[in-house]
């Protein structure tokens, strides 16, 4: 079963990203389950949402988790959540930040042993300039489907047009375009 985690505040759609990654998955015929907990959570609090794929029917639904992926979408949560609670020693960390990899380490220094394992990309300047607000939950889906090797950058694409199908055109464009560049600038 591949777990994964995500860092997030409300509003910056990782509920929706978890959502919108459990239906591509869904199509390949995988089990998958997407959810969050956040009780009456304002814009701006700190949540986690997650999801799990596997091969067979998944019966745990207990948010605890030794996740293989941890996708951080809000900079300021890798600094003063526990982003490395319950990590294995293979979980990858996809991290938004403006900073370098090795200045983001330098400042967490939870993550200074696995620096083989932390990859970066600016998801917030990547939707203010694709989308035309910061909603970072798209580019971090391109950053995972880079890292996680899950899923064709292709593959992804079409699936993510039909999941976002409700939106005028200009926002699924918009969307593809800030997916396409972080799968293209994540490090």
């Amino acid at each position: 079963m591949t777990e994964i985690r995500w860092h997030s505040r409300a509003g910056q759609g990782a509920v929706s990203g978890a959502k919108g990654l459990g239906d591509v998955v869904a199509t390949t015929g995988k089990e998958v389950q997407a959810f969050a907990l956040y009780g009456s959570a304002k814009r701006g609090a700190a949540l986690r949402a997650y999801n799990r794929i596997a091969d067979e029917q998944i019966l745990n639904h207990a948010k605890f988790m030794y996740p293989d992926y941890v996708l951080v979408i809000d900079p300021a949560l890798a600094m003063t959540d526990d982003i490395t609670m319950n990590d294995k020693p293979t979980t990858k960390y996809i991290i938004t930040t403006h900073l370098s990899k090795e200045e983001l380490i330098e400042q967490i220094p939870a993550l200074q042993d696995k620096a083989d394992r932390v990859y970066v990309v600016d998801c917030i300047e990547i939707s203010l300039d694709t989308i035309g607000r910061s909603m970072p939950n798209s580019p971090m889906l391109g950053a995972f489907v880079k890292i996680s090797g899950m899923f064709e950058l292709d593959y992804f694409l079409e699936n993510m047009k039909r999941v976002l199908k409700k939106f005028p055109q200009k926002i699924i464009d918009a969307n593809m375009e800030a997916i396409t560049r972080a799968y293209n600038e994540v490090k």
